[in-house]
């Protein structure tokens, strides 16, 4: 009988980890477990997706707001710090926040606008053009900016971040001074020890200030190793970091390439089938009502095995339909389709025929349908199984 299913996405039920278990098998064991409950089979290339918070957790790879404190202290110097272009996040940056206040006498936080860099809005456009506002130029101070634009509240979590991070600064000890600017230049009017808290903009915006002359690190080089035996993250810091308890961080997991080819051996040992495994966090997706672009990890994926590598290479079905074969119906446009499709190139990038495609990262795109599949919620479905996305029309 043809095959009349292509890909599906499967969360995966798992038992609660712990620091120090053996994820990797927990892994393999629920995937299988799933199978021989629900009556599927595994396939070669499936993928295997877990989401990073569980391969921290594994990993014990936290750190507290002291010891994000002292790194600070240690880094900048302890006196004023210009904490810049951080995004506006409960979960993400105001527990990072509490710490680095801790370790500053002085913080200038400077809030790009009108929204921070994944989306979450200040003020909106609109509101700029009414006022006569050019957020390209104008450095606003915080009084500036209640006179314009008053109290603004985010539409989905209710918080009015200006006042929210202001009174974190506070509780921590530190003196504050709020200012909204999208040049990284402006920072430099108040200190030359800058901290810039952007994600994906990270490296231009400290060689820019390098280039002033600034002192300038970013997130990624507070807690990039160990704080009085705390976890770390060589790579990317604080970046990827989750609030756990009101006094300690979950940073984003480390040295993930052992623990995606565990599984894999786990699964070719128990079942005879090699499928692909990767680390996933936040999906590159944007809503469409908030603005908001998912991403707020440094990267989807942390580590993947070999066969994730690199991007789709497929051509647009309804084109071969219109185009190549409009002659064609019935069986004869199938056939003609599958015989295309059969024999096409290796690297289709510039065709007509591949036009409209998505041609992206294969764990990007693996990625987000993980991060809509498990949600970051109570589904508890910390790994999620893919079949067929490698299958085309042509797979029986």
């Amino acid at each position: 009988m043809e095959r009349l299913i292509g890909t599906v996405s499967r969360g995966v039920r798992a038992p609660i980890i712990r620091s120090g278990d053996d994820l990797a098998k927990i892994v393999a064991d629920s995937v299988i477990a799933a199978s021989e409950s629900e009556g599927f089979e595994l396939n070669d290339r499936d993928v295997i997706a877990v989401t990073e918070s569980v391969v921290a957790r594994a990993q014990a790879n936290y750190c507290s707001v002291d010891d994000i404190a002292a790194d600070v202290k240690a880094k900048l110097g302890g006196e004023t710090v210009g904490v810049i272009f951080p995004i506006l996040s409960r979960n993400r940056f105001a527990i990072c926040l509490r710490g680095i206040a801790k370790g500053a006498k002085k913080v200038v936080l400077m809030l790009s606008y009108p929204s921070d860099e994944v989306g979450n809005h200040l003020v909106s456009l609109d509101a700029l053009d009414e006022k006569g506002v050019n957020p390209y130029s104008d450095v606003l101070s915080l009084e500036r900016y209640r006179e314009l634009f008053g109290e603004n509240k985010h539409p989905f979590t209710g918080v009015d971040y200006v006042d929210y991070y202001g009174s974190i600064i506070a509780e921590a000890g530190a003196e504050c001074e709020i200012v909204f600017a999208n040049n990284p230049r402006a920072i430099l009017d108040y200190t030359s020890n800058v901290l810039t808290c952007d994600i994906h903009t990270r490296a231009r915006t400290k060689r820019i200030l390098k280039a002033a002359g600034a002192n300038v690190l970013g997130l990624d080089d507070i807690m990039n190793a160990p704080v009085n035996g705390s976890g770390c993250n060589e790579s990317y810091g604080l970046l990827g970091s989750n609030k756990a308890t009101e006094d300690t961080i979950k940073l984003f997991p480390r040295d993930c390439t052992e623990f995606v080819y565990a599984v894999q051996n786990y699964v070719l040992e128990a079942k005879g089938k090699k499928v692909e495994v990767m680390v996933y966090g936040d999906g590159a997706f944007k809503d469409p009502v908030g603005k908001i672009w998912e991403l707020a990890d440094p990267v989807v994926s942390p580590a993947y095995t070999d066969g994730l590598n690199g991007t789709p290479n497929e051509v647009k079905l309804k084109y071969l339909a219109d185009n190549n074969f409009a002659d064609l119906s019935g069986d004869a446009l199938k056939a003609a389709v599958s015989d295309y499709i059969k024999n096409k190139g290796d690297d289709l990038v510039g065709s007509m025929e591949s036009q409209g495609t998505t041609p992206r990262r294969i764990t990007d795109l693996i990625g987000s349908l993980c991060d809509l599949t498990s949600g970051s919620g109570d589904k508890g479905t910390p790994i999620v199984l893919i079949q067929g996305y490698f299958d085309n029309y042509t797979t029986d």
